[in-house]
């Protein structure tokens, strides 16, 4: 009788394990598209403090260019649109574990992220790595920063080259918040950041004091992000953002927020517009 009690008690568990590995293989294999449109709302991982990329306005919303664009995909797709704030060390786990539909948030396509999600083709940003001086400093090359400790934000991709390239000292945050609050405090000689986020806070005059006097670094281009194997979300995706290009949707939110406008994007429009 105990043996029979057991046996059941062990096919039993044997059964629920299964069942679990099948639920884990179809949420694997879900069709991203048919999901966001059957929940009826489109959830979009966007910075939080990337202005004017991605940033809290005043009353808390997340607000910027990129959270602009996701409301332009929710949009298209008739659903509602949902932010979640992400850094650019948890972005691509938040996407493989769902919490996410979709990445637009500053990330370029390397290629070890490209092993691990969908980079969307094609790109609709392109930005470099650079650093954020005081005025003060009067540098105007890398080679003066070698040995130098600056601060920099954790899984950003040019930490690497940064260290390798000019021999810089990165002092890694998690965000950018604290960051900032490090270089304000004088823990450090500048900030190392994307060039085009570095344009967004010099227009800030809290950072008049601040310049971005060094040519940047290792231009890369930005991509929209699914999880792998997620054709039909990717190509939708990917409409959009011929859509943007042809629009010159980028260049007319780098005028609404005050920064200059980028080669990739004005250089991307004129392709589209077939000029």
């Amino acid at each position: 009788m105990r043996k029979r009690k057991y046996f059941g008690r062990l096919l039993a568990g044997m059964l629920l394990v299964a069942g679990l590995v099948v639920l884990q293989g179809q949420a694997a294999n879900a069709d991203d598209l048919a999901v966001i449109r059957q929940r009826g709302t489109l959830l979009v991982g966007v910075k939080a403090d990337y202005p004017p990329f991605g940033f809290r306005a005043p009353s808390g919303e997340l607000v910027g260019i990129e959270p602009t664009l996701a409301a332009d995909v929710a949009m298209s797709l008739g659903v509602k649109l949902e932010l979640v704030p992400v850094t650019a060390a948890n972005r691509i786990e938040m996407l493989e574990q769902g919490k996410i539909d979709v990445i637009i948030a500053t990330m370029n396509g390397t290629m070890e992220r490209r092993r691990m999600v969908e980079i969307v083709k094609p790109s609709y940003y392109a930005a470099g790595f650079n650093v954020m001086l005081p005025t003060a400093a009067n540098l105007g090359s890398w080679a003066e920063l070698k040995g130098k400790s600056v601060c920099g934000i954790e899984g950003a991709y040019y930490n690497y080259e940064a260290t390798t390239n000019f021999r810089l000292q990165i002092i890694p945050f998690p965000g950018t918040t604290e960051a900032l609050a490090a270089l304000q405090q004088q823990q450090c000689a500048g900030l190392l950041y994307d060039d085009a986020a570095i344009e967004g806070l010099l227009s800030d005059p809290a950072w008049h004091d601040y310049a971005m006097p060094l040519p940047s670094q290792e231009v890369q281009p930005w991509g929209l992000a699914v999880r792998k194997e997620q054709r039909a979300w990717a190509e939708y995706l990917s409409g959009l953002v011929k859509k943007w290009t042809k629009a010159g949707t980028i260049v007319a939110l780098e005028e609404q927020y005050h920064i200059r406008h980028s080669k990739f994007a004005e250089d991307e429009h004129q392709k589209a517009l077939g000029k």
